[in-house]
């Protein structure tokens, strides 16, 4: 109780806020959604220049905020949807599979991440045509590769 109260005077103190900000840092969920939404969509866009799984990983870490990894998901497979050729398409799922097996991305969080694109794949398709042939190629890969269950693949919606 002693420390709580401690800390609720500490925090209402003008300037003592901003120097425990400075202490314990700022980062994670203390970040808005719309800048991690652009940092990851920055992260991804470096990733497919460089081919750099190992930056891509230190800096999603960096990003801490292990519980919004399926926002990278989400916008992976989303590239990998409007991409025109093979290399998006195989660098995706590299990334996705060396994630995966470096347990930076959780199953959950996968999961959530394709449910996402499952549940928004006919919005997707108005400006996609063929998405969903591109997303059940994509889906099957993702499965063979290990990085998702066979109930996920399953749920994979058709046209």
């Amino acid at each position: 109780r002693a420390a709580l109260d401690r800390a609720t005077v500490l925090l209402s103190m003008t300037k003592g806020g901003k120097r425990i900000d400075n202490v314990w840092g700022s980062g994670g969920g203390q970040q808005s959604v719309k800048h991690l939404v652009k940092e990851i969509d920055m992260l991804l866009k470096e990733y497919l220049l460089s081919g750099d799984v190992l930056e891509v990983e230190r800096s999603l870490q960096e990003l801490e905020v292990p519980h919004f990894h399926h926002e990278l998901v989400y916008e992976a497979v989303v590239m990998v949807l409007e991409s025109t050729g093979e290399k998006t398409f195989k660098m995706i799922l590299d990334l996705l599979k060396s994630l995966w097996k470096s347990s930076v991305i959780t199953m959950d969080q996968m999961k959530r991440g394709y449910e996402r694109v499952y549940r928004e794949i006919p919005d997707i398709n108005l400006d996609v045509p063929h998405s969903y042939s591109v997303l059940e190629r994509f889906v099957e890969e993702c499965f063979q590769a290990g990085i998702i269950s066979k109930p996920l693949r399953d749920l994979c919606p058709s046209r």
